[in-house]
Protein backbone atom coordinates (compact mmCIF):
# COMPACT_ATOMS: atom_id res chain seq x y z
CA UNK A 1 0.00 0.00 0.00
CA UNK A 2 3.04 2.38 0.39
CA UNK A 3 2.72 2.89 -3.35
CA UNK A 4 0.45 5.18 -3.06
CA UNK A 5 2.43 7.85 -0.97
CA UNK A 6 2.35 10.72 -3.04
CA UNK A 7 4.97 14.00 -2.07
CA UNK A 8 3.59 17.18 -2.82
CA UNK A 9 4.52 17.55 -6.66
CA UNK A 10 3.30 13.58 -7.63
CA UNK A 11 -0.24 14.55 -6.13
CA UNK A 12 -0.28 17.80 -8.40
CA UNK A 13 0.98 16.07 -11.36
CA UNK A 14 -1.63 12.81 -10.62
CA UNK A 15 -4.21 15.28 -10.47
CA UNK A 16 -3.63 16.70 -13.72
CA UNK A 17 -3.84 13.41 -14.93
CA UNK A 18 -7.17 12.39 -12.85
CA UNK A 19 -8.83 15.73 -14.28
CA UNK A 20 -7.60 15.11 -17.92
CA UNK A 21 -7.48 11.19 -18.51
CA UNK A 22 -6.89 10.03 -21.04
CA UNK A 23 -4.56 12.24 -22.08
CA UNK A 24 -1.92 12.21 -24.59
CA UNK A 25 1.96 13.07 -23.44
CA UNK A 26 2.06 15.96 -25.54
CA UNK A 27 -1.32 17.36 -24.30
CA UNK A 28 0.01 16.32 -20.96
CA UNK A 29 3.06 18.68 -21.10
CA UNK A 30 1.19 21.73 -22.29
CA UNK A 31 -1.05 21.16 -19.19
CA UNK A 32 1.47 20.94 -16.58
CA UNK A 33 3.47 24.07 -18.05
CA UNK A 34 0.48 26.25 -17.56
CA UNK A 35 -1.23 24.55 -14.37
CA UNK A 36 2.31 23.76 -12.42
CA UNK A 37 4.77 25.81 -14.48
CA UNK A 38 6.89 22.74 -14.97
CA UNK A 39 9.39 22.29 -18.38
CA UNK A 40 8.87 19.16 -20.79
CA UNK A 41 11.89 17.37 -19.05
CA UNK A 42 10.27 17.68 -15.95
CA UNK A 43 6.85 16.63 -16.71
CA UNK A 44 8.53 13.50 -18.80
CA UNK A 45 10.37 12.83 -15.63
CA UNK A 46 7.86 12.72 -13.17
CA UNK A 47 5.73 10.57 -16.14
CA UNK A 48 8.72 7.76 -15.89
CA UNK A 49 8.97 7.90 -11.85
CA UNK A 50 5.32 7.45 -11.40
CA UNK A 51 5.17 5.02 -14.44
CA UNK A 52 7.60 2.75 -12.95
CA UNK A 53 5.76 2.84 -9.50
CA UNK A 54 2.75 1.23 -10.85
CA UNK A 55 0.69 4.61 -10.36
CA UNK A 56 0.31 5.31 -14.53
CA UNK A 57 0.62 3.85 -17.91
CA UNK A 58 1.96 5.46 -20.80
CA UNK A 59 0.84 3.04 -23.63
CA UNK A 60 1.10 5.11 -27.46
CA UNK A 61 1.90 8.10 -25.92
CA UNK A 62 -1.66 8.31 -24.20
CA UNK A 63 -1.58 8.40 -20.45
CA UNK A 64 -3.87 7.18 -17.48
CA UNK A 65 -3.96 6.40 -13.93
CA UNK A 66 -3.76 2.89 -12.46
CA UNK A 67 -4.49 4.24 -8.93
CA UNK A 68 -7.79 6.39 -8.41
CA UNK A 69 -8.45 9.37 -6.05
CA UNK A 70 -9.98 7.30 -3.29
CA UNK A 71 -7.15 5.00 -3.18
CA UNK A 72 -4.57 7.81 -2.24
CA UNK A 73 -7.03 9.71 0.08
CA UNK A 74 -7.54 6.41 1.67
CA UNK A 75 -3.92 6.02 2.25
CA UNK A 76 -3.42 9.21 2.94
CA UNK A 77 -6.32 9.25 5.79
CA UNK A 78 -5.01 5.92 7.43
CA UNK A 79 -1.18 7.52 7.58
CA UNK A 80 -2.58 10.56 9.25
CA UNK A 81 -4.52 8.81 11.90
CA UNK A 82 -2.11 6.11 12.72
CA UNK A 83 1.00 8.95 12.78
CA UNK A 84 -0.78 11.60 14.66
CA UNK A 85 -3.72 10.26 16.53
CA UNK A 86 -3.06 6.29 17.22
CA UNK A 87 -5.23 5.72 14.45
CA UNK A 88 -8.17 7.05 16.75
CA UNK A 89 -11.09 8.69 14.58
CA UNK A 90 -13.01 10.30 17.85
CA UNK A 91 -9.16 11.81 18.48
CA UNK A 92 -9.19 13.22 15.12
CA UNK A 93 -12.19 14.38 15.04
CA UNK A 94 -11.75 16.28 18.30
CA UNK A 95 -8.37 18.21 17.15
CA UNK A 96 -9.61 19.11 13.89
CA UNK A 97 -12.88 20.83 14.90
CA UNK A 98 -10.89 22.06 18.43
CA UNK A 99 -10.78 25.52 16.36
CA UNK A 100 -13.42 25.30 13.90
CA UNK A 101 -17.04 25.51 14.23
CA UNK A 102 -18.88 23.03 11.44
CA UNK A 103 -22.02 24.59 9.26
CA UNK A 104 -25.45 22.96 10.09
CA UNK A 105 -24.78 21.00 6.92
CA UNK A 106 -21.39 19.73 7.61
CA UNK A 107 -22.92 18.46 10.83
CA UNK A 108 -26.04 16.89 8.83
CA UNK A 109 -23.69 14.97 6.43
CA UNK A 110 -21.44 13.72 9.41
CA UNK A 111 -24.41 12.52 11.30
CA UNK A 112 -25.64 10.36 7.93
CA UNK A 113 -22.37 8.96 7.17
CA UNK A 114 -22.24 7.71 11.00
CA UNK A 115 -25.79 6.78 10.77
CA UNK A 116 -24.60 4.66 7.69
CA UNK A 117 -21.59 2.80 9.20
CA UNK A 118 -18.98 5.33 8.05
CA UNK A 119 -19.74 4.73 4.34
CA UNK A 120 -18.63 1.46 4.30
CA UNK A 121 -20.15 -0.93 2.31
CA UNK A 122 -21.31 -4.15 3.48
Amino acid sequence: MDHYKLYDGEFKFISVIWDTEPVNSTELVRLCADKLGWKKSTTYTMLKRMSGRGLLQNTDTIVTTLVNREQVRQYETETLLNKHFDGSIPSFVASFLRDRKLTEAEAREIRALIDEGGGRNG
